[in-house]
């Protein structure tokens, strides 16, 4: 079918070429087809403007305009799944002109892990993009509670957890502010990086996609090449001007800890101006495993936020105010934590401004400038009225870039300068100094293409200051005073075409990391991270070069690619459990300490499409961790894992089933407990369709369907329960424009 309608497009015979004389009483016909599938589309509507004629498409994608006279006509296809599209043609004398049309999906449709940005200028953004790319709907189909469980299954990423909110991703085994977490491009203000107890501040049932950046494009973001950057991309403050009222109304159910979602959102024009508004809310209850409650693992989640911009042909300018609270609890009940866990209370308020405009017809090509202002506050209750801990933030970030277009080798490049001040105090029980921090920082990224060879490079140069209020000369962890640091790294990969289907590539790195607050002057108990916390005010910053290999091959069918790292840390910053207990709370002692240390392993990727309607995908990652100073390994390594999934599509139906597959971890740091492996399946099913003008989407998974106990080794709970029992998931989005 597919291939059939490829030629029937080929064969199109209504162009804008000179033709004889015209006739009256002609036909215009056609067919309108999805883009990425070559499926027909559904009840599109066809308007013929200057006549004001309309017709909708039949279940064939058919359409079909009678008794059309000689003149130049121009024919507008809309769908409330689709970007619009609008063409023009001749009638000049055809008995019969005939089109095939193809729609864009709209961002629905969109793809959930890309790693660029919404352009490709080069063929290693190309390949980089279409090896992570999952497209279609199976952001909707991954969708979970946390942004990191939605890309749990994604190449290289693993979780850290402390019960099911706050979860974090985890990149070829790094974590914390190693992986960079942003939203539309402007970093989250929030404490998630700083310990495994506090949760990231972003609902991912509303995003358009989430984009994990790897390579020399992270130094646009962030100084740490080995991690990377996951950035949510939702659209908040809305970048072009769109001519109809539109909108999703959405829902979430999930069975293993009877949690659900309501979903609104709705954009309007007026006159030049955009406005669009957001609100959600979720629940959920304890997790169920297979051999019992998780207690104290619930949560509640309201997320609201407003927005509007000025859009013209200069590019636009917008503000935004988005308020998200989320009440959770973690797990207690073993040596360490607290009886009946913590109950911890969460409260972010952000107001963000953007501006973007066209520099003109020279060499550089637009301005965009982005700056936000946070509030958050953090509390921890022991128990119903008792603050353990009280963290509260305001921090104030911007950024601008500046791109250049394409010029002789050059597909293009940015520069830019961004900016952090964040002052940050602790109450409670936790004893670290009232601070702020500055960061100032300045960066460039280029793509070059020199044939078969395309390159990309990257550097960035960041000044950091670190200040607490007081000067502490003979603290218990030594001299608490004002630490200034002056780091750079820098990051330059390359992309050979053997041929077009077959090419290898390499990449070298120096990245470099600011310690946080917390590494350097932590001094005392943090119960909900069951861990008494000893900071070292002596801490370098850490710095490693890094280098990686890759293959690939690809074709329409079939796609494979094999990758090899090596990170090796010159000076590599890490909290270990010493072995100590500190009797006064009867919490292990976690010391911070710089190291030399190692990270490398191997990643491979397969995409299929065995047939028409049966594909198979698969993921392979495996990272190996090792403490040069004690020639040890790592503590908090994933181990190997293996995922798949097998699907059939026919239609607008998807469906299928994944398998998840991981070794034992053994290879454990001193006083780390090792986990044994797992082999856990599940099953999917996904379809989308059309009524009235409206678009819907609807998911169902079925997660651990033979509830299989089995344990996540980067979650500091598995020692009282493993991870969630069988599981369903349901989810339900409605698209409408009017």
């Amino acid at each position: 079918m597919a291939l059939a309608l490829r030629i029937l497009a080929l064969s199109v015979i209504c162009t804008l070429a000179l033709r004889s004389p015209a006739t009256a009483g002609e036909l215009l016909q056609g067919v309108v087809l999805d883009h990425d599938t070559d499926q027909p589309v559904y009840l599109a509507t066809v308007h013929l403007v200057e006549l004001g004629r309309y017709v909708t498409t039949d279940e064939d994608g058919r359409f079909s305009f009678e008794n059309i006279e000689r003149g130049t006509y121009t024919v507008e296809f809309s769908h409330i799944a689709y970007k619009a599209k609008t063409i023009s043609f001749q009638c000049v004398g055809e008995d019969t002109h005939e089109f095939v049309v193809y729609l864009d999906p709209k961002s629905f449709e969109f793809s959930p892990v890309i790693i660029s940005g919404t352009h490709t200028h080069s063929k290693l953004e190309d390949l980089q993009e279409y090896s992570r790319v999952l497209k279609g709907k199976e952001l909707e189909r991954d969708l979970s509670q946390t942004l990191a469980s939605t890309l749990k299954h994604e190449t290289g990423i693993a979780i850290r957890s402390m019960g099911p909110a706050p979860a974090r991703p985890v990149i070829r085994g790094l974590g914390g502010d190693r992986v960079h977490i942003s939203e539309d491009g402007q970093k989250t203000a929030d404490l998630s990086a700083s310990s495994p107890d506090h949760a990231v501040t972003i609902e991912p049932f509303s995003l358009e996609r989430i984009e994990v950046l790897r390579g020399p494009k992270v130094l646009l973001k962030s100084s740490t090449t080995f991690g990377g950057v996951v950035n949510a991309v939702r659209h908040e403050i809305p970048t072009v001007r769109e001519e109809n009222i539109a909108g999703s109304i959405g829902a979430y159910g999930e069975s293993a800890n009877s949690g659900y979602l309501g979903l609104a959102t709705l954009q309007v024009p007026v006159e030049s101006f955009m406005v669009r508004g957001e609100i959600s809310r979720k629940a959920t209850e304890n997790l169920q495993t297979p051999i019992g409650e998780l207690e104290n693992s619930q949560s509640e989640n309201l997320n609201v936020s407003a927005a509007a911009s000025h859009t013209g042909e200069y590019g636009y300018t917008g503000f935004a105010v988005r308020n998200y609270e989320l009440d959770y609890g973690i797990p207690g009940g073993f040596v360490g934590a607290h009886p009946n866990g913590v109950d911890i209370e969460m409260r972010r308020t952000q107001y963000s401004g953007a501006f973007e405009t066209k520099l003109g017809d020279g060499f550089f090509r637009n301005l965009e400038v982005r700056g936000a202002r946070t509030f958050y506050r953090h509390k921890e209750f022991e128990n119903a009225d008792l603050i353990g801990a009280e963290f509260k933030i305001v921090d104030y970030a911007g950024f601008a870039n500046i791109s250049h277009k394409a010029q002789g080798a050059s597909n293009g490049g940015t520069f830019g300068v961004s900016t952090q001040v964040r002052d940050y105090e602790v109450g409670g029980f936790v004893f670290q100094p009232k601070n702020t921090s500055t960061n100032l920082s300045l960066y460039a990224f280029e793509s070059l293409n020199f044939g078969e060879l395309n390159i990309e490079a990257a550097a960035r140069y960041q000044f950091d200051r670190i200040s607490p209020d007081e000067e502490e000369l003979n603290s218990r962890i030594g001299h608490i005073r004002e630490k200034i640091y002056n780091s750079w790294s820098a990051s330059v990969s390359g992309l050979y075409s053997i041929a077009d289907a077959v090419g290898f590539g390499a990449s070298v790195s120096r990245s470099s990391r600011v310690p946080t607050i917390e590494e350097l002057f932590s001094e005392g108990p943090h119960l909900a991270a069951y861990s008494y916390e000893v900071g070292n005010p002596e801490l370098e910053g850490e710095r490693g070069i890094g280098v990686e290999a890759f293959a690939y091959y690809k074709n329409t069918d079939l796609f494979i690619m094999l990758t090899a790292f090596r990170n090796d840390f010159d000076y590599f910053i890490v909290p270990r459990n010493t072995g100590e207990i500190n009797y006064q709370t009867f919490l292990p002692v976690y010391a911070t300490f710089g190291i030399p240390a190692i990270l490398q392993g191997y990643e491979a990727q397969l995409d299929w499409n065995i047939t028409k309607h049966f594909a198979l995908s698969a993921s392979y990652s495996y990272t190996k961790g090792t403490n040069e100073e004690d020639d040890i390994p790592l503590p908090q390594i994933a181990p190997q894992k293996l995922f798949a999934t097998f699907g059939y599509t026919k239609g607008s139906l998807t469906c299928g089933a994944t398998a998840e597959l991981s070794d034992r971890q053994d290879r454990v740091d001193a006083f780390e407990e090792p986990t044994a492996g797992y082999s856990v399946f599940g099953a999917f099913a996904q379809y989308s369709f059309a009524t009235n003008g409206y678009a819907h989407n609807v998911s169902l998974n079925v997660d651990n369907i033979f509830d299989r106990e089995y344990r996540n080794h980067l979650s500091r709970v598995k020692a009282v329960l493993p991870e969630a029992g069988r599981s369903f998931r349901l989810s339900y989005k409605l698209y409408f424009e009017v």
